[in-house]
């Protein structure tokens, strides 16, 4: 029997398609795509239980385990939820929105905001002192200031370098550089237990892809071992980067918006 196929259905079928592919790339970048594979596994015998075999016994019991399972789940992923909203509330669309009713400019760091923190990251390079930045974009990062010790001061390569000085009580933490100031140093962020990331890559680079993972930020690690720039951005590592494609990354974030 033939049924009508409508411009609603289409819709329907690819909103459903970008809430599967937009939860796939979620669970990839945290490490839980065999739960996410786990779960449209039980899904898709549920469906074949209860409406195409209509076994109504096993049936009732799938039932049950996906009301209780929902709520499993978002106790689970609370955090991937979360971070689901975030970013959803700060797209680029959305962003513009609000700054239109709000009349509220986007705050992102201009070319003699950003050129600082490259000389800096070169030269700590060059010396091979390890350094973790993090550059907030439309993601508050309140949380992750609040860990470490507020500066709250101009963008100055000096400062940048002296702060990650080996002899430096802030240098093992990360550095929130927000609305063209520092905000904070010493700040912990959380590690991301991907299983993807390269085992020769240490702990600060587990740090910035947490925190590229939970926001939008751009998080610059500077290798002690091998003096390496790296960047995390939307949880993917940018490896063994050179003066101007690191100022590509960090403009790259402007540009899109």
């Amino acid at each position: 029997m033939f049924f009508e196929f409508g411009i609603k259905d289409f819709i329907d079928i690819l909103l459903v398609a970008f809430l599967l592919y937009y939860t796939y790339k979620l669970m990839k970048a945290s490490g839980s795509i065999n739960v996410f594979t786990g779960i449209l596994v039980f899904i898709l015998i549920w469906l074949v239980v209860s409406q195409v075999l209509e076994m109504k016994l096993l049936g009732s019991i799938f039932d049950k385990l996906v009301s209780v399972g929902v709520l499993a789940l978002i106790i689970l992923f609370q955090d991937e939820i979360r971070r689901f909203l975030l970013t959803l509330g700060s797209h680029k669309h959305a962003s513009a929105l609000v700054r239109f009713f709000t009349g509220n400019e986007k705050d992102n760091l201009k070319h003699d905001e950003i050129m600082p923190v490259v000389m800096a990251c070169l030269n700590m390079a060059k010396q091979k002192v390890g350094a973790l930045i993090i550059i907030e974009h439309n993601l508050p990062l309140e949380e992750v200031v609040h860990t470490g010790e507020v500066i709250d001061a101009n963008i100055n390569q000096r400062l940048i370098e002296n702060i990650f000085f080996k002899n430096s009580p802030l240098h093992d933490g990360a550095m929130v550089i927000s609305k063209g100031r520092i905000k904070a140093a010493g700040c912990i962020l959380p590690v991301s237990h991907n299983l993807d990331i390269p085992k020769e890559l240490g702990l600060r680079h587990r740090a910035g892809m947490g925190i590229s993972q939970e926001s939008d930020a751009h998080a610059i690690i500077v290798s002690e071992e091998t003096g390496a720039i790296s960047v995390a951005y939307e949880g993917q590592f940018y490896l063994r980067l050179n003066a101007e494609e690191l100022e590509s990354m960090l403009t790259k974030k402007e540009n899109n918006l």
